[in-house]
C-alpha cells in the first residue's frame, strides 16, 4: 500500500457549493493516509476551501485544490475565481479560520497570491 510518504502531487477541481468542503476533506484524508501531518493539512486545506466557496466568486463555480508532498514540507493550495475582497475585523476572542491556517504554519507559512480576477492561497506544513 502507498503512503503519502511517496511522491504526492494532487490537483483536483471542486464545484463551488459548501457541500464540496467535505468532499475535499475526504480527498485530501485519502491521499495523505499515513502522512505524518495529515490531519493538519485536512483542516489547512478544509478551511482554505470553505473560504473559496465563501468568500469569493467560486460560490457556484469552481475552485481547485492542490497538494505537493516535499522532502521537509507539503504544499498546499486552493485557486479560486477572486472577486472583492472584504476583510472582516480581527476580533482576538474569535480567531478567523485564517487564524488556525497560522497557528498551523508559523506565521511566515501561508499566502495570498492574485487579485479580484483570481486568487490562490497557499499554505506550508513542515513534516
Amino acid at each position: 500500500m502507498e503512503t503519502a510518504t511517496a511522491a504526492l502531487r494532487y490537483t483536483g477541481v471542486f464545484h463551488g457549493t459548501a457541500d464540496q468542503v467535505r468532499q475535499v476533506r475526504r480527498e485530501m484524508a485519502r491521499r495523505l493516509a499515513g502522512c505524518p501531518a495529515a490531519n493538519d493539512a485536512v483542516l489547512i486545506v478544509s478551511e482554505l476551501a470553505a473560504n473559496a466557496v465563501l468568500h469569493s466568486t467560486s460560490a457556484g463555480q469552481f475552485f481547485t485544490v492542490r497538494a505537493e508532498l516535499h522532502g521537509s514540507y507539503l504544499w498546499l493550495e486552493v485557486e479560486d475565481c477572486g472577486g472583492p475582497r472584504y476583510p472582516r475585523p480581527h476580533d482576538g476572542a474569535r480567531p478567523h479560520g485564517l487564524d488556525v491556517v497560522a497557528a498551523l504554519t508559523g506565521p511566515d507559512g501561508w499566502g495570498v497570491d492574485g487579485d479580484a480576477s483570481g486568487r490562490v492561497v497557499w499554505a506550508r506544513l513542515k513534516l
